[in-house]
């Protein structure tokens, strides 16, 4: 069970046992309040895993995520009170009053039982690796910083013919290196592995019988592309394998999934649009009050097959800010007005894009679209990136969610990555997933890295 998993099972159990006591102070009658009686928790939860509580960052980091428990939970409660009254049961002050300290205390006992577990080596995984050069040295740097584990038993079994022992490896007296070409079973049941990942850096002459013999004894065996997308939900550009990604699971999108998706986006935007309406106006009267200057900002952008289409924002930088031609924005750029600031900071420049949306151009989810100037440089050096255009491009997307902002080629590869990976992965459950997660990053911008 990963770390994630095993702490959404204890603040599952936690709020079980402590919200029953809360009501129960509180006064509430289970038979008349049923439903937000229900609804609380379960809000609870979801905002949890939508504001980042479950994920690698905020796990590691026990007392950064303990500060933010209180403003989720609040937002949990109100989100929790406006349904329920809009189903017709009035507010109740103590209910959510006893919703926040509840949920608070027990989000925080959760977190505090889990460090404890962490600090026992609950969350550990075993890992073989069949090679020890720098396809695998790749392997453990990815697993440390971006694995769903944060402490990894890696045993590794090497021949002459994988080519030459990585340095760094060899180096790392934590990690065992098996010069050998004996029984791999014997070697995985002494180490008693979890998982048995392939990643020789030459596999020519590898016997696989010995493998085969692993799988059928029930060690999971996993090939080194494989093993990363499901460890860390990205497809690995830098030892990208071609035949590994066109005979792999993947790619599949029909007509009704279309229509649904279809149905989601125009559903979703008005969902938006409508209530951020009010808010849009006052940041369409500030951009104009500021300089006097257009308040829409036109662009030319690149969506699905490579179909340019005029992207539309509420203008953050001042006016004729590229009369020098197209430059890549930055953190930092000079050119963005002190409104312009607010309202990147905000997100609400983005949200004309609904109509963009709405007209078809884009989606809610999907790759970010890019201009067509910088898409031609980036083609050139970086493989497969005209196959983010196999979606519609998107409002929020997978590398939003999960990659910092950044306007650099090794950013560029970065997001490719996941851009791939949603692209190959695709299904209407995951663009929920990364609407629910984008809320994180509007709260908290910097924290778009698992």
């Amino acid at each position: 069970m990963t770390p994630a998993w095993a702490l959404f099972l204890i603040d599952l159990l936690s709020v079980s046992a402590g919200w029953p006591s809360a009501l129960w102070i509180a006064g509430a009658d289970w038979q008349r309040d049923w439903f937000p009686l229900l609804a609380f928790p379960l809000a609870d939860l979801v905002c949890f895993y939508a504001l980042g509580l479950y994920r690698r960052d905020s796990i590691a980091d026990i007392s950064k995520a303990l500060e933010r428990v209180p403003v989720i939970v609040v937002i949990a409660v109100a989100g929790s009170s406006l349904v329920t009254t809009a189903f017709g049961w009035p507010f109740s002050l103590s209910r959510a009053i006893a919703g926040v300290i509840c949920f608070t205390a027990c989000a925080v006992l959760a977190r505090l039982i889990f460090k404890a577990l962490r600090r026992h080596s609950v969350f550990r995984t075993r890992l073989l690796i069949i090679g020890a050069g720098k396809r695998a040295w790749d392997l453990v740097w990815i697993l440390r910083t971006q694995g769903r584990f944060w402490q990894y038993d890696l045993t590794f079994v090497h021949e002459d013919s994988f080519g030459e022992i990585d340095e760094r490896l060899a180096a790392d007296s934590s990690n065992r290196i098996i010069v050998a070409s004996s029984n791999i079973l014997k070697i995985a049941s002494r180490a008693r592995a979890d998982e048995i990942v392939v990643a020789p850096d030459e596999r020519r002459g590898m016997a696989l019988e010995s493998l085969i013999t692993c799988r059928a004894a029930g060690y999971p065996v996993s090939e080194y592309s494989s093993f990363l997308e499901k460890e860390v939900c990205r497809i690995d550009i830098k030892r990208l394998d071609l035949a590994w990604l066109l005979y792999s699971e993947g790619f599949r999108t029909g007509r009704l999934t279309a229509a649904f998706k279809r149905l989601f986006d125009i559903v979703g935007s008005l969902a938006i649009l409508i209530p951020v309406s009010p808010f849009l106006l006052l940041a369409m009267a500030a951009v104009w009050l500021g300089d006097r200057g257009p308040v829409f900002y036109r662009q030319e952008r690149v969506t699905r097959r490579g179909r340019n289409f005029r992207i539309l924002k509420l203008r953050t930088m001042r006016v004729n800010a590229e009369a020098g031609g197209a430059v890549w924005a930055a953190a930092k750029d000079s050119r963005i007005t002190p409104v312009g600031e607010f309202l990147r900071r905000s997100r609400l420049d983005e949200v004309p894009q609904l109509l963009n949306v709405l007209w078809g151009d884009m989606s809610l989810v999907g790759p970010r679209p890019e201009r067509p100037e910088f898409i031609e440089d980036l083609a050139r050096m970086l493989p497969l990136y005209h196959e983010r255009h196999a979606v519609k491009a998107g409002l929020t997307g997978w590398a939003q969610v999960n990659y910092p902002y950044g306007a650099s080629l090794d950013d560029a590869r970065s997001k490719l990555s996941y851009d791939l990976y949603y692209v190959k992965n695709y299904s209407l459950f995951f663009d929920l997933r990364i609407v629910m997660q984008t809320l994180r990053v509007v709260l908290w911008p910097g924290s778009g890295v698992r």
